[in-house]
């Protein structure tokens, strides 16, 4: 399939250098013009507008926008609905509020665009992995794209199947879900985040208290001077807390031990605040989510060994690099 991608940052780019190895055809615009010409010269079709992309876009065209939530996807989106021809479909790939993705939606209906929103987990592992998609949208226009989601998961790979599970419909166990109608997608991907920011804090708090295990405050005969490279390497193996964020902890360890070239000032996106408003319309108690979120309001005025790891896992699997401000 021909698909353009609006925003070239760490997965947009690497998204359509997915879907380029795929055997889908990408054109690509960005503002930074060296981000289109580097995958120009990959042998994708670059455009040095809104308006060329759509015209090297052959109907119905495909948009998908990668740009940070709010404003940039916002007024894309609003650019996107003057330039489109009803049958052309949006797609929000990036981290937005559910509730916008309605709202889009709606107003986009009445010109005869597709909204469709994707909730994308994968991180700059993407490219090699795959990502991870909770899709939000109409079920024909989702049905359509389904070659482009099929492309970008991670399919069926090495992991064990889920025992007793019998579904006619295997896109999950391949790495992709329709969810529901529009805003599903982000739905479902917001309480992920939030999930994660929970793992995330669990992991950081437990190691920290291993590493302080060595303290002066502590009776002689009870101070442990544990190797966390060693702790991190063997709870990877057979361990019921094994995972992922476990294996990039393990890295950043054998990397740098002390954590000294993070800056603990960890910064959130906006997803962990949303899951928390959600818990409150809801009455859905979250105090494990809750106070991870709070965790890292408080890394930005005293940094600790807990904060840094969080700091080493946010780069590990987004490449965020946080500055303190």
């Amino acid at each position: 399939m021909q698909i353009g991608i609006i925003g070239l940052g760490r997965m947009g780019a690497n998204i359509a250098r997915r879907l380029q190895r795929g055997g889908h055809d990408c054109v690509v615009y960005d503002r930074a013009a060296e981000a289109v010409t580097a995958l120009a010269g990959e042998g994708m079709t670059g455009a040095t507008s809104l308006e060329g992309l759509a015209e090297a876009l052959a109907a119905p065209r495909i948009f998908w926008v990668m740009l940070p939530a709010g404003d940039p996807t916002e007024a894309t989106i609003a650019q996107l609905s003057d330039i489109a021809k009803a049958g052309d479909i949006v797609i929000d790939g990036g981290n937005t509020f559910y509730k916008d993705d309605i709202r889009r939606a709606k107003a986009l209906a009445p010109k005869g665009l597709h909204y469709v929103d994707v909730g994308t987990s994968g991180g700059v592992w993407g490219l090699e992995r795959g990502y991870c998609m909770m899709i939000g949208g109409e079920v024909e226009t989702v049905r359509y794209l389904d070659p482009i989601f099929d492309c970008l998961a991670p399919g069926l790979g090495t992991i064990e199947r889920t025992r007793g599970r019998h579904a006619a419909d295997d896109r999950a166990e391949r790495g992709y879900i329709h969810a529901g109608p529009a805003g599903a997608g982000h739905f479902v991907k917001m309480v992920h985040n939030g999930i994660e920011y929970g793992l995330m804090q669990a992991y950081a708090e437990g190691f920290d208290i291993l590493k302080t295990k060595n303290s002066t405050m502590l009776p002689e005969d009870e101070r442990y001077d544990l190797d966390l490279r060693d702790v991190a390497e063997v709870w990877r193996r057979g361990s019921v807390i094994s995972s992922w964020l476990l294996d990039l902890t393990a890295e950043a360890l054998v990397e740098d031990p002390s954590l000294e070239h993070f800056s603990g000032h960890v910064a959130d996106s906006g997803e962990g605040r949303w899951t928390i408003h959600a818990a409150m319309e809801q009455a859905v108690p979250v105090s494990v989510l809750s106070a991870a979120l709070y965790a890292r309001y408080r890394s930005r005025r005293d940094h600790t060994y807990a904060d840094r790891l969080l700091s080493a896992m946010r780069f590990g699997f987004g490449g965020h690099v946080e500055i303190p401000q």
